[in-house]
């Protein structure tokens, strides 16, 4: 670990082998893995992948040891900036590009620079990032540059009516974008209850176990990529039986982490359970819903949080996703990826990570 802590680099750019992709690698713990993490240099989590011209980009939180104590509300996640990683294969090297974006370069940001995501339009790449603005409250910022590495120059002020945490930016074959926001508990959800920022919100409140879960938020992006085009409104996840989950489902209940992409016409929109440790999903007609559940993607990983991205690379399906491998502390993390798999009728197959 004093090892790693000193490759925490302020290097511009590093390569590093990517690791094995077959089933249940074993680490010298004993403790057996379905892939490897991708670099070792930094800790990195949350990871945000995407194919641009050829090349696949990630785009992680960068989680570093601040020394803060665990909580629920989030306070040990304490990120600064984002370096972003690309590879030309699955299997081939990956480059550590370097900090794209630093959080003293963000005028209106306080704290806590949280999962990210990116997009490629107009000719220009746009990076979209949560973190907390100077009043404590989580805000979605957008940065742009021309190259899909950065640096990235970052907008003066927040996107207009966005709240909350972990933007998943999705773009229809009409050409359309769409971004997804959300996360409760630490990511605030629950305090826009009423349509306005509440800070008397306990952090923690949800709706009663019984009342209806409090589901991700959406809109579709203006064509500039850089403010939304509409009023936010709130995703329907369903459970088979065309009902809304409860609060108290905590298996099946949106927590954090949303994605979208799009499979044979239909549009899958997956997330995580939170505290209770799950990758799952549900489909749809639209990229607005409602969405109905279906399954587990993924069980626990090693590690508290889970959060991951899906990703076409020359006709194979992909997951990303983070555990704690490398550190066994839940706030420094580590990406990964292995194939995602589909039963003949578009059923995703489970994972053992």
């Amino acid at each position: 670990m004093l090892l790693l802590g000193a490759c925490e680099s302020k290097r511009a750019e590093t390569t590093a082998a990517a690791p094995e992709t077959t089933p249940a690698a074993a680490d010298t713990t004993g403790r057996r893995y379905l892939a490897q993490p991708l670099v070792k240099n930094i800790y990195t989590a949350d990871p945000s992948a995407h194919v641009f011209n050829g090349r696949i980009y990630i785009y992680p939180s960068h989680d570093i040891e601040t020394g803060m104590p665990e909580n629920d509300n989030g306070d040990h996640f304490a990120m600064r900036d984002y370096h972003i990683l690309s590879m030309d294969s699955i299997g081939g090297k990956v480059t550590d590009h370097g900090v794209a974006l630093d959080i003293k370069d963000i005028p209106w940001a306080g704290r806590q620079l949280w999962a990210p995501d990116a997009a490629f339009k107009n000719g220009t790449y746009y990076l979209y990032f949560p973190v907390k603005d100077k009043q404590d409250v989580f805000r979605i910022g957008v940065a742009t540059s021309q190259s899909p590495t950065g640096p990235f120059k970052v907008q003066p002020q927040p996107m207009a009516g966005s709240l909350s945490i972990d933007p998943a930016v999705f773009t229809d074959t009409d050409g359309k974008t769409y971004m997804y926001m959300g996360g409760i508990w630490g990511g605030q959800l629950q305090r826009w209850r009423s349509g306005k920022y509440d800070a008397s919100n306990p952090k923690l409140q949800e709706p009663g176990p019984q009342e209806t879960a409090l589901g991700p938020k959406m809109a579709r992006l203006s064509n500039d990529m850089l403010t939304l085009a509409e009023p936010v409104k709130e995703v329907q996840i369903l459970g088979q039986d065309g009902k809304p989950f409860r609060s108290g489902d905590n298996t099946h209940r949106f927590f954090e982490g949303g994605w979208m992409h799009k499979y044979n016409g239909k549009y899958y929109f997956s997330y995580s359970t939170g505290d209770t440790h799950l990758l799952v999903y549900a489909t749809g007609t639209s990229p607005y819903g409602p969405f109905t559940y279906q399954g587990v993607i993924m069980n626990p990983v090693e590690g508290w949080t889970t959060h991951h991205s899906i990703v076409e690379v020359n006709g194979k399906w992909y997951i990303f996703y983070h555990d704690t491998q490398l550190s066994g502390k839940t706030w420094l993390r580590n990406v990964k990826v292995t194939e995602l798999k589909r039963h003949s009728d578009g059923r995703i197959e489970t994972l053992n990570p």
